[in-house]
């Protein structure tokens, strides 16, 4: 599996800087739209986010000839209820109001696949964050910026507020894409011939 490629199935550009910055080589093919869509029934969040990174997987798996998928979902999850990415400014509104004051955790779904002869190894990565009493002032300037956009909680770890503590976990989960965990999962396949030394 070593001279198998890397495929990153995101457009995300926070996901694409953090392999990068880890010195990975690999080529970009997005998932087709419409995949992401909202938790079953009875579906906890851990299984929510693995689900989708699944299926970000398997729908890139059949646009290549070979390769390591490398898929991602990630989401924000307070008192048990699961934030996506805000529909508009009152949405992030909504969102951001609900995690004032709170402790509240990150999810991401991490699935690789290969092929050829591959089988889907899925996990997962939980960070805790505590956002702090900011105010309204300080809310409406951060949906001025615009930053919460695209983004699960309406908010981003790197936008670098000081309402924002990571208080355990992984900072590259919460960006988007848990490095740590995918240095495991790679590790595991005998995947190391794409980082840049």
């Amino acid at each position: 599996m070593l001279d198998l490629p890397l495929i990153l199935a995101s457009q995300s550009l926070r996901r694409h800087s953090l392999l990068t910055e880890a010195g990975f080589v690999f080529d970009v093919v997005p998932p087709d739209d419409g995949l992401e869509n909202n938790p079953q029934l009875n579906e906890s969040p851990s299984d929510y986010v693995k689900r989708l990174a699944l299926r970000k997987a398997e729908n890139v798996l059949g646009k290549i000839d070979r390769g390591i998928v490398i898929a991602c979902d990630t989401a924000v999850v307070c008192n048990d209820k699961i934030l996506g990415k805000p529909t508009d400014r009152a949405d992030a509104a909504r969102m951001l109001r609900t995690l004032r004051g709170t402790t509240h955790h990150v999810l991401s779904g991490l699935c690789l696949w290969s092929k050829p002869n591959g089988s889907p190894n899925v996990r997962e990565a939980v960070s805790t964050l505590r956002m702090t009493e900011f105010t309204d002032d300080e809310l409406e300037q951060y949906l001025d910026s615009g930053d919460w956009q695209g983004k699960a909680g309406a908010f981003g770890l790197q936008d670098r507020n000081d309402w924002i503590v990571l208080v355990d976990g992984s900072e590259s989960n919460v960006v988007g894409l848990p490095m740590e965990l995918l240095w495991k999962m790679l590790s595991f396949e005998g995947h190391h011939s794409t980082v840049i030394l």
